[in-house]
């Protein structure tokens, strides 16, 4: 079989090499290139225009990550073997597959109870069953089942390759530069105690920047209003234009979207035969917009107002307060759009949205990021560090988000 290994230019951390034949064979499975047809960052880009890069990129930045975490951890002594290795590296390139279309949108619109890690899940099955069994052990550490469990830190944690790469990748694309942290000085202090992941002491500070940049990017990016208002549009479009497929009326779309328009898929359609999983993953950032253009014709009122509003970048309107909205302002809304294009209060609720976001950015109960001092002895980083901040980013913090059409 001829060698395989490729070299990868990444404006991030430079070259890029892929180690070996399964490793690239991976990269190459339709799965994993169909994630350079979906954007990472889903709609910021209505908010950061340099914001176009793809969940492909993240993932090889991912991987890189995770060899570099690796050859640390083996420096300081633990045995990490080849096929540990594979399966670790396989494990990250293949966490996010399993994401749709303009991130969590279609997980809240055309399919209902699952989410994009059992997706990933299933779609690694499948591509496990082509590789004659090849992912069982990324499989095994992906659900958290094998015995090395800082394996599974390095994949899904408070402090995992993923976050390292994303808030590195975003803050790049973005120019947010409050998201730039010390990715490589993080993986220089990884080590591990009682068989989980620490951070030596001496990268204490290397972690509260990571934790207040992680603080920083999630308000000024991920949760940008804008981005929010972006969204919950998107979704309206999606559940209008699933509506309408109900009532038989014909939308333009490509076979998948189609498939997803015009039958109701749940978690249960996706383990009951690989229709569902076949069409999903033909589903891509292209298929939406391609519709999203012929329905701004369509004879609809409400799914062309809305999908006009969206390519020309006419957002809904956004309110941000630490209370829902009274339902005297809601109706007033309403109102004035069942007067302004003629509808009934149904068809004016596709013109409003709500949102409750809420995050805590650190949260020890769910998962702890312990420093590891000299004496041996460990501590949560919320109890190590002497900044306030860490403190204040364990509370959980809520924002109300009443996004409306603009008239």
């Amino acid at each position: 079989m001829p060698n395989k290994r490729k070299m990868i230019n990444d404006p991030v951390f430079g070259f890029i090499n892929i180690p070996n034949n399964f490793i690239y064979d991976i990269i190459q499975h339709p799965y994993f290139q169909r994630l350079n047809r979906i954007k990472q960052l889903g709609l910021s880009s209505v908010v950061y225009p340099g914001a176009q890069h793809t969940r492909f990129q993240h993932s090889l930045g991912a991987m890189y990550l995770m060899g570099e975490a690796i050859a640390q951890l083996r420096w300081q002594g633990h045995e990490i073997t080849a096929e540990e290795e594979n399966a670790a590296l396989a494990c990250i390139l293949l966490h996010d597959i399993g994401h749709g279309p303009f991130s969590h949108s279609l997980e809240h619109s055309l399919v209902s109870g699952v989410n994009h890690e059992e997706l990933s899940l299933l779609m690694m099955q499948k591509i496990n069953v082509e590789f004659d069994g090849k992912l069982e052990l990324a499989l095994e550490i992906f659900r958290n089942k094998y015995p090395k469990k800082y394996l599974h830190q390095l994949v899904s944690s408070q402090l995992d390759m993923d976050r390292i790469d994303y808030l590195s990748r975003d803050s790049f694309y973005s120019g947010v530069s409050e998201g730039i942290i010390g990715g490589a000085r993080i993986i220089e202090m990884l080590n591990l105690h009682n068989g989980e992941l620490v951070v030596d002491v001496k990268g204490i500070y290397s972690i509260e920047k990571f934790l207040v940049a992680r603080r920083l990017m999630y308000w000024q990016v991920y949760l940008h209003k804008t981005s929010v208002a972006a969204e919950k549009m998107l979704l309206n479009i999606l559940k209008r234009a699933k509506q309408l497929a109900s009532e038989g009326i014909q939308l333009f779309s490509s076979p998948a979207l189609h498939y997803f328009l015009y039958q109701d898929i749940s978690k249960q359609s996706f383990s009951t035969s690989d229709e569902a999983l076949d069409n999903f993953a033909l589903l891509d950032d292209s298929d939406i917009i391609c519709a999203i253009k012929a329905w701004s014709l369509h004879t609809d009122i409400v799914l062309s107002a809305l999908c006009k509003a969206f390519m020309n970048r006419r957002l809904f309107k956004v309110n941000v307060s630490d209370k829902a909205v009274g339902e005297r302002e809601k109706k007033a809304c309403l109102d004035k759009y069942i007067e302004f294009f003629g509808i009934n209060i149904d068809e004016a609720e596709y013109f409003i949205g709500e949102e409750t976001v809420s995050t805590d950015t650190y949260n020890p109960k769910d998962d702890r990021i312990n420093i590891l001092y000299k004496d041996g002895t460990i501590k949560d980083i919320a109890d190590a560090s002497d900044m306030l901040n860490i403190n204040v980013l364990t509370k959980k913090v809520e924002k109300n988000y009443f996004c409306y059409y603009r008239l």
